[in-house]
């Protein structure tokens, strides 16, 4: 038999090789036989035509993609499609929400013209880019997840359902798309990339990770995607292709008998985050270790929950609520997001005001209805828990309010590019409500975002 070279299961698998062969890294001798990663495969190619080795990896098919589209690329969209194209068609572009990644990733797929797989965090994402797909190529466009597995010459699936769909179909992708490409580091998500062979990889975000966030145990996106080969600035981009905008931080106080229960409740949180000396002893793994104490020992799980009250607490105070009711108001002919960190806020919010609510619980088709409302102007303002940190199309939205959030940079600019579409000659406007001498103050002052306060 003939020495070659075959896609198994997201591995590449030499067969026909005499028992005397010694394959050069990154093969491992496994099971008796030589394998290695499917990532691995661009790499291998030169040594597979020196060896005289039968390549059998690609299943990939050309294709014949028209873009139907009348709008012309800014020049900063081919600015970063050039730059990848120059990169061998490796890695990833870092540029501001709203202004095109996905765009840009329409071109490349028109441009690379054979099958695609386009990975998203989320349902709403997969459902997001099947729409946009199907518009701009005119074609069937396969979806793969838990509710439906349909995988046509372009495919969208989801982070969470993509294993599965690529050790049985990876080697019939040629071109790899990471929508929302800061996640792809975490460790189960990142098989993905690594069980394709696909040789042309694009990442898209607006919040690249930080080199802390692609160590341990996580992996870094230089190895899964290629570097970093094109970034724009939110500020270059204000006024032109994106919306200006302004934040505005706006601090309150607990009320007296908030204020008591503040201090009671945090009291007992940092009494034993101190006595255990969580924070010197894990770093910045220590609230995971709070978690794992707090299954079996009853004062971690007091004090979890004293944690978890804090930001109850904070979040729903008294004064942060009259005024969210007062911007409400005072923006009525606005569009509004309010931005919560529970769900039980959100859903109050929702019956107080009248307002929809967004969270992780709500139907796609329910979902469906109120962001097609909400852009048709049907509702003024929705409330939501964090589902639209990221990645759904908001056009309209100009008022943002956020009543809780982390000390991330990240969800920070992730929300502000909420309001950055550029409608009218409109400013944004990015409201944060702080409580004062809470946790919450030191949280966001360890942000590093810069400020376009007023």
């Amino acid at each position: 038999m003939k020495a070659s070279l075959f896609f198994l299961g997201g591995t590449l698998v030499l067969q026909g090789v005499p028992d005397s062969f010694e394959a050069p890294p990154p093969f491992q001798f496994v099971h008796n036989r030589w394998c290695c990663e499917a990532y691995h495969y661009p790499a291998l190619l030169s040594w597979l035509k020196e060896n005289k080795i039968r390549n059998q990896v690609p299943r990939w098919q050309r294709l014949k993609l028209s873009l139907h589209d009348p709008r012309e690329p800014h020049d900063y969209q081919l600015e970063a499609l050039a730059t990848w194209l120059e990169a061998d068609k490796r890695g990833s572009v870092v540029i501001p929400t709203g202004a095109g990644k996905t765009f840009i990733a329409l071109h490349a797929i028109k441009h690379v013209n054979a099958s695609t797989l386009v990975l998203v965090p989320t349902v709403s994402l997969l459902y997001q880019w099947y729409v946009v797909l199907t518009n701009m190529f005119q074609t069937e466009i396969g979806v793969y997840y838990h509710a439906e597995k349909r995988v046509l010459p372009i495919t969208v699936t989801t982070y969470h359902s993509a294993g599965d769909m690529i050790a049985e179909h990876g080697n019939e992708f040629r071109l790899l798309i990471c929508d929302e490409v800061h996640h792809l580091p975490a460790k189960t998500w990142g098989e993905a990339a690594l069980m394709t062979p696909a040789p042309y990889r694009l990442g898209l975000t607006a919040t690249y990770p930080e080199d802390s966030e692609q160590t341990g145990e996580r992996w870094r996106l230089d190895d899964l995607l290629g570097p970093i080969v094109y970034t724009k600035r939110m500020e270059s981009l204000l006024g032109q292709q994106l919306a200006d905008y302004r934040t505005q931080r706006i601090r309150i106080n607990l009320t007296e008998k908030e204020r008591e229960e503040y201090d009671a409740t945090y009291a007992i949180y940092t009494s034993y985050i101190r006595e255990q000396r969580l924070r010197s002893s894990h770093g910045p793994h220590w609230l995971q270790e709070l978690f794992r104490l707090s299954a079996y020992d009853p004062r971690a799980r007091q004090a979890l929950l004293a944690r978890q009250r804090i930001w109850e607490i904070i979040e729903g105070c008294q004064e942060k609520l009259s005024m969210l009711e007062q911007l409400l108001r005072e923006y009525a002919q606005e569009r509004i997001l309010i931005f919560t960190e529970s769900n039980t806020l959100a859903y109050n919010l929702s019956r107080q005001y009248l307002i929809p609510a967004i969270t992780h619980e709500t139907g796609v088709a329910e979902r469906k209805h109120i962001l097609e409302s909400f852009q048709a102007g049907r509702y003024r303002a929705l409330v939501t828990a964090k589902v639209l940190n990221e990645g759904v199309d908001l056009p309209e939205a100009k008022i943002a309010i956020i009543l809780g959030g982390s000390s991330s940079k990240r969800e920070y600019i992730q929300r502000l590019g909420r309001i950055l579409r550029k409608q009218e000659l409109k400013q944004a406007v990015l409201f944060e409500i702080l409580a004062r001498k809470t946790i919450e103050e030191s949280k966001v002052q360890r942000r590093h975002v810069p400020k376009k306060d007023c």
